[in-house]
């Protein structure tokens, strides 16, 4: 992409994010979401420039956008764009600024999506602008997908559109999508990019006891309750082991490298002091993790309830997800019952191959002495989704940050925003993979 072009392209990504954000996509959850007006916005912004696109309704209000760009090469199998239109609510009072205001304040563009993921939003719909107004013909066919429902499980977006419309994805072999690329510095001053390769599964539970309903004054051996609240304290205490997954002993191994420090993989959490804010999440990806976070009983203060009820994060990483099971349910014991409410597949793919060395050949044309490196991320993505087609999914959607952002505090935090200068790296990164992908 030429210098002026390039400019232009960083400004429209600019602007584009600034609009988005203002245009309050928010997921409440169950079913709660509207994703519409943004939706037909991307469809605008499209248009513009000739971008024919398909706006696909699959609830009331929730809607996905679907393009085809074609490449030089049409028998080849294409890259599938994607990322999601919702973002998690915000509570404007708790901000410095107005979290639907794209405001631009000390170098950064702040607002709810800001970083989760609008930014990559706005990246891709620019540099797919730019290819329209230049006449650039990417080397593969390219499917750009904005996706509904990411914040609340997808079944309005990925999910419905894998299972209804798969034909969408015919011809499609890999894909890109969010929270991957960044920079990240460690304490030897070396900027390591973290793609990602691999994903947790999730099993999200629902543990019910059930006990003899009574008279909260007498005595009663068998009170669900009581019963329940063994079972969650025990899952809430348990120390889970740490274990070796082919994308951690990636990881964990450069930065031991780099640091002058052992990879053991069994302590493989002793190298997150090295890595700043990142140890937020990384510091999950080391074992399964199996969090309590709800818990419902009784209706009156003097009444024993006949059953008590407590829903259970688990999350496992690639391989692990018998040992998760099996060790809930020794932690559970006869205390209650287990019923899975929600299980999503681990996901783990090479980080080798001719698309990942396009990728880090493109962190690395922006910047010489960056680092790229594959990571597991403690959540999921759409890529989940689209594995169900034999899609491979990598997080890339590249970001130079500042040293000492906490950047992972930011997905879903108060005051979320990303540096403009940032976002221009990501451009100049995406334009120069696009380029040869």
């Amino acid at each position: 992409m030429e210098k002026n072009e390039l400019l232009a392209t960083e400004a429209d990504c600019l602007q584009i994010l600034q609009e988005m954000i203002r245009i309050p996509s928010v997921n409440h959850g169950e079913g709660k979401g509207d994703e519409e007006a943004i939706a037909k916005y991307v469809a605008g912004k499209l248009a513009e420039v000739g971008i024919k696109s398909e706006l696909i309704e699959t609830g009331p209000k929730r809607v996905n956008v679907v393009a085809r760009i074609p490449g030089e090469d049409t028998s080849r199998p294409g890259l599938v764009v994607h990322g999601h239109l919702d973002v998690v609510p915000a509570n404007a009072a708790d901000w410095q600024v107005d979290p639907f205001g794209g405001v631009l304040k000390d170098g950064y563009v702040w607002g709810r999506g800001a970083v989760d993921m609008k930014d990559a939003d706005a990246m891709f719909l620019a540099i797919v602008r730019s290819w329209a107004r230049t006449g650039f013909v990417p080397p593969r066919n390219i499917l750009l997908v904005f996706f509904a429902d990411e914040e609340a499980g997808s079944s309005y977006g990925s999910r419905w559109l894998v299972a209804n419309r798969p034909e969408i994805f015919d011809g499609y072999s890999e894909a890109i999508s969010e929270v991957g690329g960044f920079s990240v510095t460690i304490s030897s001053g070396h900027r390591l990019y973290f793609v990602e390769t691999a994903e947790k599964g999730i099993r999200w539970m629902q543990l019910t006891a059930k006990g003899t309903a009574g008279h909260g004054s007498f005595i009663n051996q068998d009170n669900a309750v009581t019963k329940l609240s063994r079972a969650v304290l025990r899952i809430g205490s348990h120390v889970w082991p740490q274990r070796e997954t082919a994308t951690g002993k990636k990881f964990f191994g450069k930065i031991a490298e780099l640091t002058g420090e052992k990879y053991d993989p069994a302590n493989a959490s002793d190298l997150l002091k090295h890595i700043g804010g990142a140890a937020r999440m990384m510091g999950a990806t080391v074992q399964n993790t199996a969090n309590p976070t709800m818990l419902e009983a009784g209706y009156k203060a003097n009444v024993i309830p006949q059953s008590a009820t407590a829903i259970i994060d688990g999350r496992f990483l690639p391989g692990f997800e018998d040992e998760l099971e099996e060790t809930l349910r020794e932690l559970v014991g006869d205390d209650a019952e287990i019923e899975v409410q929600i299980r999503d597949k681990a996901l783990e793919v090479d980080f080798s191959g001719p698309l990942v060395e396009a990728m880090n050949a493109a962190i690395v044309s922006q910047d010489p002495e960056g680092i790229p490196v594959p990571y597991l991320m403690s959540g999921g993505t759409d890529n989940k989704a689209l594995s169900d087609l034999g899609i491979i999914g990598y997080g890339f959607s590249p970001l130079r940050l500042p040293s000492d952002l906490d950047f992972f505090a930011l997905f879903h935090g108060v005051d979320e925003r990303v540096p403009v200068e940032a976002l221009n790296f990501g451009v100049r990164v995406l334009a120069h993979f696009f380029e040869n992908c």
